[in-house]
Protein backbone atom coordinates (compact mmCIF):
# COMPACT_ATOMS: atom_id res chain seq x y z
CA UNK A 1 0.00 0.00 0.00
CA UNK A 2 2.62 2.39 0.92
CA UNK A 3 4.24 1.91 -2.84
CA UNK A 4 0.95 2.83 -4.81
CA UNK A 5 0.58 5.65 -2.33
CA UNK A 6 4.17 6.52 -3.20
CA UNK A 7 3.71 6.11 -7.24
CA UNK A 8 0.30 8.34 -6.65
CA UNK A 9 2.67 11.27 -5.27
CA UNK A 10 5.15 11.02 -7.37
CA UNK A 11 2.24 10.98 -10.60
CA UNK A 12 0.63 14.03 -8.93
CA UNK A 13 4.12 15.93 -8.55
CA UNK A 14 4.54 15.18 -12.34
CA UNK A 15 1.72 16.70 -13.13
CA UNK A 16 1.80 19.87 -10.50
CA UNK A 17 4.08 22.17 -12.84
CA UNK A 18 0.90 21.52 -15.39
CA UNK A 19 -1.99 23.18 -13.59
CA UNK A 20 0.70 25.62 -11.30
CA UNK A 21 -0.55 29.11 -12.45
CA UNK A 22 0.77 30.55 -9.31
CA UNK A 23 4.43 29.70 -10.48
CA UNK A 24 4.00 30.83 -13.98
CA UNK A 25 2.34 34.27 -12.52
CA UNK A 26 5.40 35.06 -9.87
CA UNK A 27 7.85 34.29 -12.82
CA UNK A 28 9.18 30.95 -11.23
CA UNK A 29 10.60 28.93 -14.12
CA UNK A 30 8.44 25.79 -14.16
CA UNK A 31 10.07 22.30 -13.51
CA UNK A 32 10.77 21.04 -17.00
CA UNK A 33 9.07 17.29 -18.26
CA UNK A 34 11.90 15.80 -20.24
CA UNK A 35 11.61 12.22 -21.40
CA UNK A 36 14.95 9.98 -21.40
CA UNK A 37 15.65 6.71 -23.91
CA UNK A 38 15.34 5.60 -27.22
CA UNK A 39 11.53 5.47 -26.46
CA UNK A 40 9.06 6.67 -24.17
CA UNK A 41 4.85 6.23 -23.81
CA UNK A 42 2.61 8.54 -21.66
CA UNK A 43 -0.44 7.98 -20.67
CA UNK A 44 -3.19 10.58 -20.35
CA UNK A 45 -6.68 10.14 -19.21
CA UNK A 46 -8.98 13.01 -20.91
CA UNK A 47 -12.87 13.74 -20.11
CA UNK A 48 -14.64 11.76 -22.62
CA UNK A 49 -16.54 15.20 -23.38
CA UNK A 50 -13.31 17.02 -23.48
CA UNK A 51 -11.70 14.99 -26.43
CA UNK A 52 -11.88 17.63 -28.98
CA UNK A 53 -10.31 20.40 -26.65
CA UNK A 54 -7.07 17.89 -25.80
CA UNK A 55 -6.77 17.22 -29.60
CA UNK A 56 -6.93 21.07 -30.31
CA UNK A 57 -4.35 21.71 -27.41
CA UNK A 58 -2.52 18.70 -29.59
CA UNK A 59 -3.08 20.66 -32.45
CA UNK A 60 -1.43 23.97 -31.13
CA UNK A 61 1.42 22.20 -29.91
CA UNK A 62 2.16 20.77 -33.37
CA UNK A 63 1.40 24.24 -34.66
CA UNK A 64 4.02 25.78 -31.89
CA UNK A 65 6.57 23.26 -32.81
CA UNK A 66 6.21 23.73 -36.36
CA UNK A 67 6.71 27.20 -35.86
CA UNK A 68 9.60 27.43 -33.65
CA UNK A 69 13.22 28.48 -34.30
CA UNK A 70 14.44 26.15 -31.30
CA UNK A 71 16.44 23.47 -32.69
CA UNK A 72 14.96 20.76 -30.82
CA UNK A 73 11.46 21.63 -32.17
CA UNK A 74 11.36 19.90 -35.16
CA UNK A 75 12.82 16.85 -33.49
CA UNK A 76 10.45 16.90 -31.42
CA UNK A 77 8.02 17.37 -33.82
CA UNK A 78 9.14 14.25 -36.12
CA UNK A 79 9.83 12.27 -33.04
CA UNK A 80 5.58 12.61 -31.11
CA UNK A 81 3.03 10.95 -31.98
CA UNK A 82 -0.57 10.57 -29.75
CA UNK A 83 -2.62 7.63 -30.06
CA UNK A 84 -6.32 7.78 -28.62
CA UNK A 85 -7.56 4.72 -27.24
CA UNK A 86 -10.06 3.28 -29.03
CA UNK A 87 -12.49 2.42 -26.05
CA UNK A 88 -13.08 4.38 -22.92
CA UNK A 89 -11.73 3.64 -19.70
CA UNK A 90 -14.41 1.94 -17.13
CA UNK A 91 -14.69 5.64 -15.66
CA UNK A 92 -15.78 6.82 -19.51
CA UNK A 93 -12.37 8.44 -19.24
CA UNK A 94 -10.05 8.30 -22.78
CA UNK A 95 -6.88 7.00 -22.41
CA UNK A 96 -4.05 9.23 -25.04
CA UNK A 97 -0.92 7.82 -25.45
CA UNK A 98 1.71 9.90 -26.14
CA UNK A 99 4.36 8.01 -28.20
CA UNK A 100 8.06 9.82 -28.11
CA UNK A 101 11.51 9.30 -29.60
CA UNK A 102 12.73 11.70 -27.21
CA UNK A 103 14.84 14.31 -27.57
CA UNK A 104 17.49 14.89 -24.89
CA UNK A 105 16.94 17.68 -22.66
CA UNK A 106 13.58 18.58 -24.52
CA UNK A 107 10.65 19.64 -22.20
CA UNK A 108 7.44 17.97 -23.40
CA UNK A 109 5.21 19.57 -20.90
CA UNK A 110 2.73 20.25 -23.35
CA UNK A 111 1.58 23.79 -21.38
CA UNK A 112 5.30 24.78 -21.15
CA UNK A 113 5.77 24.13 -24.80
CA UNK A 114 2.84 26.34 -25.75
CA UNK A 115 4.01 29.03 -23.61
CA UNK A 116 6.90 29.33 -24.80
CA UNK A 117 5.61 30.86 -28.17
CA UNK A 118 2.67 31.81 -27.05
CA UNK A 119 2.97 35.18 -24.68
CA UNK A 120 -0.17 36.88 -24.64
CA UNK A 121 -1.42 36.39 -21.05
CA UNK A 122 -4.97 36.09 -22.24
CA UNK A 123 -4.30 33.29 -25.00
CA UNK A 124 -2.29 31.16 -22.35
CA UNK A 125 -5.12 31.32 -19.54
CA UNK A 126 -7.66 30.04 -21.94
CA UNK A 127 -5.48 27.00 -23.27
CA UNK A 128 -4.56 26.55 -19.89
CA UNK A 129 -8.32 26.60 -18.80
CA UNK A 130 -9.35 24.20 -21.69
CA UNK A 131 -6.16 21.63 -20.82
CA UNK A 132 -7.50 21.60 -17.27
CA UNK A 133 -10.83 21.08 -18.14
CA UNK A 134 -10.14 18.00 -19.85
CA UNK A 135 -7.44 16.46 -18.16
CA UNK A 136 -8.68 13.76 -15.90
CA UNK A 137 -5.41 11.72 -14.56
CA UNK A 138 -2.00 10.98 -15.46
CA UNK A 139 -1.36 7.18 -15.93
CA UNK A 140 1.88 7.00 -16.52
CA UNK A 141 5.12 7.77 -18.24
CA UNK A 142 7.50 5.05 -19.39
CA UNK A 143 10.99 5.73 -20.79
CA UNK A 144 13.78 3.44 -22.10
CA UNK A 145 15.95 1.84 -24.71
CA UNK A 146 14.55 -0.42 -27.35
CA UNK A 147 14.91 -3.86 -26.12
CA UNK A 148 14.39 -5.84 -29.59
CA UNK A 149 13.53 -4.39 -33.15
CA UNK A 150 11.29 -6.57 -34.02
CA UNK A 151 10.62 -5.08 -37.76
CA UNK A 152 14.33 -5.71 -38.60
Amino acid sequence: MRRLSGVLLAGAILMLPAFSQHAFAQGAAPQKFTLDGDLALWSVAIRPDKTGEYEKILAKVKEVLNKSEAPEAKKQLAGWKVMRGSKPMPDGNIIFTHVINPVPGADYNILQVLYASITDPMEQRTLYDMYKAAFAANLGVSSGTIAADLSK
